[in-house]
């Protein structure tokens, strides 16, 4: 949903690049200042913004940011596609287009006074990235706090200097694996989903959040279901085909949803039935 009324959803607003930060190989970051004037932009953890390079075309990108910070709007992609190409040679002092924020959220304050748990593969960190900051400057609100990320190689991992910091803390538990060990890397080698049965929390008093590759997700809820973690305590981000951002071209319908407006986090008992079909 938006955040604030008098926004009209289909204006683009233009934004300046102040950073740019190469995350891996084909990974990047960028942070967005808004142009004078337009300083009301809020957004809630897991929220997605539609960001149009001009003559290019948009695309959606959830938003990677501090929550706690919205002037300073913070996007992670990967180069994949012609507008992201086009992101990707954008120099600091380019202008882009915002519009947004979109979507539902990550449930931060359903999950006061439970364990919080965070199971992530590959860019999927990003979209779960702001709930981190967003739980770490209200950390007296919450129980336990792990977080479960799975790279392919060590290369691959993102955010390092924020893993770094989350891994100091004594109040984080912080788990990384890689699907591929190479170079000095000495950690876990395997899929992030191992990581789940000996991981420090109380099933039946936590909150989970997924983001990933579906086939990840798949085999997650799967083990969170072993541990006991009730359907309606894990949510996924279900980011797919989503084109307009307001439900209206319905590229990304999912079931009788559409993922752009009704999404991207779901809770799991409202998209169990879907989510095991793998045809949708």
């Amino acid at each position: 949903m938006l955040d604030g009324s008098s926004v009209d959803p289909m204006v683009v607003r233009p934004f300046i690049i102040r950073r740019f930060v190469k995350e891996s190989h084909d990974t990047f970051s960028f942070g967005l200042e808004p142009m004078v004037g337009d300083r009301d932009f809020r957004f809630a953890p897991g929220q997605f913004n539609m960001l149009y390079v001009y003559g290019v075309g948009e695309v959606p990108i959830s938003i990677s940011g501090d929550p706690t910070k919205p002037l300073s709007l913070v996007h992670t992609t990967r180069e994949v596609g012609t507008v992201t190409r086009a992101m990707r040679i954008l120099k600091v002092g380019d202008t882009i287009g915002v519009r947004g924020p979109y979507g539902t959220s990550w449930p931060v304050e359903e999950a006061r006074g439970r364990d919080v748990v965070l199971i992530t593969g590959g860019i999927g960190l990003a979209p779960l990235r702001p709930v981190i900051y967003y739980i770490l400057a209200h950390r007296e609100r919450y129980g336990r706090i792990v977080l479960l990320y799975g790279s392919r190689t060590p290369e691959d991992i993102l955010f390092r200097k924020d893993l770094e910091r989350w891994r100091a803390r004594f109040d984080v538990e912080t788990h990384l694996t890689v699907d591929r060990a190479s170079g000095s890397w000495r950690g876990n080698v395997g899929v992030v989903t191992q990581l789940i049965r000996r991981s420090p929390f109380d099933p039946l008093n936590c909150v989970a959040m997924v983001c990933g590759p579906e086939i990840m997700m798949r085999f997650t809820v799967s083990e969170l279901e072993k541990r006991g973690v009730p359907y309606d305590r894990m949510y996924l981000s279900m980011e797919r085909n989503m084109k307009c951002g307001i439900g209206l071209c319905g590229h990304c319908q999912l079931g009788p949803s559409f993922v752009c407006k009704d999404g991207p986090v779901y809770r799991y008992d409202q998209l169990s039935d879907i989510f095991i079909k793998r045809e949708m």
